[in-house]
């Protein structure tokens, strides 16, 4: 066996830059790293060593690297990924969030932080946390329950078997997630003889399970029998890339598609089968469908709670539920009949075993009246009145074209985009909404850019998220990324403010206005983007907004257009209860009262 010397940090990193795609692209389109005493002198002299081969990219935080990361997986069709290295310590928990954030998503991300000394000669080292009573743990143990796969690097042969690993569960559909390959950092400089073969270029393929006959022949029977069927689309029909066949089923058996966040954009917004979306933040016309539903056919959805309602929207009483997912985990869930395959080979045997099987298809009036309901809030206001969000998303849908990906994680936006952005075809929509993670706006969208660069990317972030994580803005101008930012800034965390309100609770500590402070917040958010690099604009009017978004257009770089917004209104129709609970006790009396509304809820939810 022929054999060569390297670190492990340099084996590693030369095992990373040969695993391929099917498409003879490298499956790691790069690392992203911040260097400290735990991963400089191993892995960052590595990097350098393979620098030709795999890009290193440098960010401004080690969560918001893997946002950026995660995105690009995500836009990708998670058939390709990106990895991120940090030191020991504080830079390892940075990262902690980015990993749930990619384990509630399913998204492949793989995580290098440096660890401990294995031979534990200077121990405790600078950073490191000791537990009183375990001597193996290090802080990298918080990344176990986030992580599909995680190992811990003590000896350089070790990379033999834990590097494959890692890269079979990053490209495995049903397991796919974060890996956790915590690295001492002084295995990172120690020299191991590895086998030559090693390194040869091996290319990952991403399966398609085929489901088992059984569960096949039980869900034919389902569906022939029911009368009502509805389609929930999730992310696992863009990751699987169903979207085609997905269309071809629901317009050869007319069953009807509503989509969650995670599958907005499966269908495109006009197509007669795509009813909008669904649940918490969906439409009349697909939450009046599956309402009404005697069969719920999920395709590639984890069953949120914003996608069922809290469990409270398929009320019929004879509804049955089926779940086509990669994993059984989800197939199983809430006792569906579980079809446990590939969403495009099961929608595509479904169509074949159903044959002739038709249903009435929706009604077109469904969605002609749920545009008429909400065409009107985007609209361009006639007077001077403070814009509401709504019509901020208008003024983006005017100024879209065909290439536009519109995207977005948390606060007031994700739940109006998803009511009202009209998305063209699969993959113009891109919302992190499975964990709901503040600050992953602006990096994310750096990664789709990085994903897709022929792209118009246009990231909506409120003043809550930009405060959270705005470093990346940064990183964005060196790399020459042309991305626009649409900053609604309405003065505080506005969507937490009317769910406190719902709630029967007083506004307080949401809103800036009332929050305790010694002084006024007065951020000048368009000058703070141009302290970075970034070509920014404050604009006061809608009309002001579709002028910026034009001259956005002519933009080398990143572009940032600020836009005071109303922090209190919210698109009324369409939507669903959500279950959050309100307290059983309270002084107010409008806490008692949405107490009552509550309990009316759960009743429904329990069949009272």
């Amino acid at each position: 066996m022929t054999t060569i010397r390297l670190t492990a940090a340099q084996a590693m990193m030369k095992y990373l830059a040969v695993q391929m795609t099917e498409d003879g692209e490298p499956f790691l389109a790069g690392v992203w790293a911040i260097f400290g005493h735990g991963n400089v002198a191993g892995i960052g002299e590595a990097l350098y060593a393979e620098r030709e081969m795999i890009t290193t990219f440098r960010g401004h935080n080690e969560q918001t690297m893997c946002h950026a990361a995660i995105a690009y997986a995500k836009q990708s069709g998670r058939r390709r990924a990106m990895a991120v290295t940090s030191s020991i310590g504080p830079g390892a928990t940075n990262m902690v969030t980015a990993a749930a954030l990619a384990h509630v998503n399913r998204l492949p991300l793989l995580l290098i932080p440096g660890d401990v000394f294995a031979n534990r000669g200077p121990d405790p080292v600078l950073q490191q946390v000791e537990d009183f009573s375990d001597g193996t743990i290090s802080v990298n143990d918080c990344f176990r329950p986030v992580s599909r796969y995680f190992d811990r690097i003590m000896r350089p042969e070790q990379l033999l078997t834990a590097l494959p690993r890692a890269f079979r569960t990053m490209t495995d559909p049903a397991e796919c997630g974060p890996v956790c390959l915590a690295f001492c950092q002084d295995v990172q400089a120690e020299a191991y003889d590895f086998p030559e073969s090693f390194f040869e270029p091996k290319v990952w393929r991403i399966r398609r399970p085929y489901p088992d006959p059984v569960e096949l022949a039980a869900v034919v029977n389902l569906l022939r029998a029911a009368e009502k069927p509805v389609i929930v689309a999730g992310g696992g029909v863009h990751f699987s890339g169903a979207t085609d066949a997905l269309q071809a089923f629901a317009e050869t058996h007319q069953i009807p598609v509503v989509e969650s966040q995670a599958g907005k954009s499966a269908l495109a917004w006009d197509h007669p089968m795509n009813l909008g979306p669904v649940g918490v933040t969906g439409s009349s016309s697909a939450n009046v469908t599956c309402a009404e539903a005697d069969l719920v056919l999920g395709v590639g959805t984890r069953f949120q709670d914003f996608t069922t309602g809290s469990w409270n929207l398929f009320r019929n009483p004879a509804r049955k539920l089926v779940s086509l997912n990669v994993a059984a985990y989800d197939a199983m869930k809430h006792g569906a009949e579980p079809l446990c395959c590939d969403a495009q080979v099961g929608l595509e045997m479904l169509s074949e075993a159903l044959n002739e099987t038709r249903f009435a298809g929706p009604s077109p009036a469904l969605k002609a009246d749920w545009f008429a309901a909400v065409d009107p809030l985007t609209a361009a206001p006639e007077g001077n009145e403070l814009p509401t969000d709504q019509q901020v998303i208008g003024a983006v849908q005017r100024a879209s074209g065909p290439d536009t990906v519109v995207m977005c994680a948390a606060g007031t936006m994700p739940g109006e985009l998803h009511k009202l952005w009209k998305a063209p075809r699969p993959g113009a929509y891109h919302m992190e909404y499975g964990f709901s993670c503040m600050g992953y706006e602006i990096a994310g969208a750096i990664g789709i850019k990085m994903a897709e660069p022929d792209r118009d990317v246009v990231c909506m972030i409120g003043d809550g998220s930009y405060m959270m994580a705005n470093s990346e803005l940064a990183t964005a101008v060196m790399l020459g990324l042309k991305i626009t930012l649409v900053l609604t800034d309405n003065r505080g965390f506005g969507c937490i403010n009317r769910l406190q309100m719902s709630a029967g609770g007083e506004e307080f500590n949401n809103l800036l206005d009332h929050t305790e402070h010694a002084n006024r917040s007065n951020i000048d958010f368009a000058a703070h983007a141009a302290s970075m690099g970034a070509a920014a604009v404050h604009v006061a009017s809608i009309a002001e907004l579709e002028a910026a978004l034009e001259r956005a257009k002519q933009a080398a770089g990143p572009f940032v257009v600020v836009i005071d917004t109303d922090p209190y209104p919210s698109s009324e129709p369409g939507g669903h209860w959500w279950d959050v609970a309100v307290p059983e006790v309270s002084s107010r009396d409008e806490v008692m009262e949405a107490r009552a509304a509550y309990e009316a809820q759960l009743k429904i939810r329990a069949g009272g």
